[in-house]
């Protein structure tokens, strides 16, 4: 009885391990935040492998500074509009927000942030979009259009 009881305790303390830390199923309308995060509800999502430019960051095209931030950010709003987002988060970041790819229909909002040249593969935590930022490097489109600083050292530059 006692073998039996710790087996079943185990078993069920696996069970809310894994689905506590590797994945909730957020689904609803987004509020877009900025390029790389998004509430739902009162969700805050982090998309997951992807760095975009923060708000108020600046870019340079042509010698002329220009709202990067701004446009990463109006661009995820294009692509979401008013629809219903979904998001499979696998952890939380140490700002309490989920980790998670999200999905409008079955286009993966993380991976068209970084195609689209509007945020970059961030490396240090995956090498999930690394094949779609060297497409959006190479057409020179969003941010790759000029030069910027990535967005990390914007953050730790401005804190």
């Amino acid at each position: 009885m006692v073998v039996r009881y710790l087996i079943f305790s185990i078993f069920f303390s696996l069970v809310f391990h894994f689905n506590h830390v590797h994945g909730k199923t957020i689904y609803g309308k987004a509020k877009i935040i900025d390029g790389d995060t998004i509430h739902i509800g009162n969700s805050k999502i982090r998309l997951h492998g992807i760095d975009a430019p923060e708000t108020k960051q600046k870019c340079i095209k042509n010698s002329k500074k220009w709202n990067c931030g701004l446009e990463s950010t109006r661009f995820l709003k294009n692509l979401v509009r008013n629809d219903y987002i979904e998001c499979n988060t696998n952890g939380r970041d140490r700002y309490n927000r989920y980790i998670g790819v999200c999905y409008k229909n079955n286009i993966n909002l993380n991976s068209e942030m970084v195609i689209n040249g509007w945020a970059i593969a961030y490396r240090y935590y995956s090498l999930d979009y690394v094949k779609e930022e060297t497409i959006a490097k190479s057409k020179k489109i969003g941010i790759w259009i000029g030069k910027f600083e990535e967005p990390y050292l914007f953050r730790k530059k401005n804190k």
